[in-house]
């Protein structure tokens, strides 16, 4: 029975006093220095949700600063127009989201 609470309190050490090898993943190169709110390994979908958000940031970008068309950027993405309409409407709305966030 002492064994097992040993090992119950070996477990619940805090990560400064156990072996822990931090990978890190392809967003960060470690969980503990990582910028995102939440691990995209803890949440359902979190992984394709983080880069299909980057893909909109960055086809908003070249929209915006770059010139490019949606029939373009459906070729360099790799996807239907349709896709780049919805990326865009997307990141333009939660860049207005957050300009109103801002200034309140």
């Amino acid at each position: 029975m002492e064994s097992r609470s040993i090992d119950n309190t070996e477990r619940d050490l805090p990560p400064e006093f156990c072996r822990y090898h931090d990978e890190g993943c392809e967003f960060a190169s470690s969980c503990l220095n990582c910028p995102l709110p939440l691990c995209v390994y803890d949440e359902p979908g979190g992984r394709q949700r983080i880069l299909k958000r980057r893909r909109a940031e960055e086809m908003a970008r070249m929209y915006t600063t770059e010139g490019k068309g949606v029939k373009e950027m459906a070729e360099i993405f790799k996807v239907s127009q349709r896709t780049v309409q919805r990326a865009l409407k997307r990141a333009f709305s939660e860049a207005a989201n957050r300009e109103v966030t801002r200034h309140e």
